[in-house]
C-alpha cells in the first residue's frame, strides 16, 4: 500500500499494529487487546483525515496509484466472464485509452465504456495516462450506436486528466471528435448513465460525459481544467495547484451543489482502493437502480430528459 503526505499519520499507526502483530506471533504474547486499540486508532486517524479532506487532497486521492480503474471496476461489477471487449473505431485505429464492450450486470444487457489508464511504466505510456485519442471517441460513439440499436443501456467511466493533446490528436480531429460526441450523446435513444470514478477534467471527460444520469464517487474530481493546468496558466507555475483546486468547486460536493451531477457513489474509508469490492457494489447498486427505473422510458422521452437535464445548467441572458 502506498501512502499520500497527508496520509502518513495512518501509515505510521498501520505500521505499529503490523509490529504488534508480529511481536504476538514470534512471542507467543497475547496481544490482542494491544492490537485491537491501535486498530480503534487507525479507525479514528482515518476519520479525522478522510472526513475533513481539502480539493487538492480529494484530486490526489483521485490519482492514488492504487486506486481501481475502470477495467477493475468492470470486473467487480459484471456477472463472471460475461464482458466482451470491443475494439477499433472503422475508419483509424484501436485506442487503448479507450476501453469498452459488452457484457451483463446481474443478468442485465449493458454496454460498458470507459477511459483505462495503466500502472506500470510500460502500461501507462500504452494507455497514455488515460488520454484518449480521436479514434478513442470514435470508438466510443461506435459502441454507443451499436448500444441503440439493440436498446441497450450505455454505462461510461470517467478516469482522465483530459482528451490526449499530441499533435496527431489534433491532426485526427480531436475536437471534432469529442463535439460530436456530445452532440450525438443527447440524441442517443437509450439510456447513457456516467460515473466519474477517479479524474474528470475537461472535454476529455465531457466526451463520453453527456448522461441522463452523471455521478461522482466520494474521491474523485469534475471540473473544466486540472488544477496543475490552471495554476500554470494563472500563475505561470504549478506552486498554485491548491489555490486553483480550491476555486475550481471540483469536489463532488461542489458539482452535486451546482447540479452538474445526480448523485455521489460512497466510497469505503479511506478511498476505494481500500476495500475495492466496497465501491464496485455501491457503483453495481446505482447502475441497477438507474437501469430499472429508465427501462419504462421511450426513445424520445430518453433524448428528452438528457437535453433538459443539460440546458437546464448554468445561467443564461437573452
Amino acid at each position: 500500500m502506498e501512502y499520500l503526505s497527508f496520509e502518513l499519520p495512518v501509515k505510521e499507526l498501520m505500521d505499529q499494529y503490523q509490529t504488534c502483530s508480529l511481536v504476538g506471533e514470534e512471542s507467543g504474547v497475547d496481544v490482542k487487546l494491544a492490537c485491537s486499540q491501535i486498530e480503534d486508532k487507525i479507525i479514528e486517524k482515518k476519520k479525522e483525515i478522510y472526513e475533513n479532506l481539502s480539493p487538492w487532497q480529494r484530486v490526489q486521492l483521485s490519482r492514488h496509484p492504487d486506486r481501481p480503474y475502470t477495467l477493475d471496476f468492470i470486473k467487480g461489477i459484471v456477472d463472471k466472464d460475461s464482458f466482451l471487449e470491443l475494439h477499433g473505431d472503422r475508419n483509424f485505429a484501436d485506442d487503448p485509452a479507450m476501453v469498452g464492450g459488452l457484457a451483463k450486470i446481474d443478468g442485465k444487457a449493458v454496454m460498458l465504456i470507459g477511459t483505462q489508464k495503466g500502472r506500470t511504466t510500460k502500461e501507462r505510456q500504452y494507455r497514455r495516462f488515460g488520454m484518449s485519442n480521436p479514434e478513442g471517441y470514435r470508438k466510443a460513439l461506435r459502441l454507443m450506436k451499436l448500444a441503440e440499436k439493440f436498446r441497450i443501456p450505455v454505462v461510461t467511466f470517467i478516469d482522465t486528466p483530459g482528451a490526449y493533446p499530441g499533435l496527431e490528436a489534433e491532426e485526427r480531429g480531436q475536437g471534432e471528435a469529442i463535439a460530436k460526441n456530445i452532440l450525438e450523446m443527447t440524441m442517443l435513444k437509450t439510456p447513457i448513465f456516467c460515473y466519474i470514478i477517479g479524474e474528470g477534467a475537461s472535454g476529455g471527460a465531457l466526451g463520453i460525459g453527456v448522461g441522463n444520469k452523471v455521478y461522482m464517487l466520494e474521491n474523485t474530481w469534475y471540473t473544466v481544467i486540472a488544477p496543475e493546468s490552471c495554476s500554470s496558466i494563472l500563475w505561470r507555475n504549478w506552486d498554485h495547484k491548491e489555490d486553483a483546486a480550491n476555486a475550481l468547486k471540483l469536489t463532488p460536493k461542489d458539482a452535486l451543489h451546482e447540479k452538474f451531477i445526480d448523485g455521489i457513489i460512497e466510497e469505503p474509508l479511506g478511498g476505494a482502493h481500500y476495500e475495492p469490492q466496497v465501491a464496485f457494489d455501491n457503483l453495481k447498486s446505482s447502475i441497477l437502480q438507474n437501469i430499472n427505473a429508465f427501462s419504462k422510458f421511450t426513445g424520445k422521452e430518453l433524448e428528452t430528459q438528457r437535453q433538459d437535464k443539460f440546458i437546464a445548467m448554468g445561467q443564461f441572458k437573452g
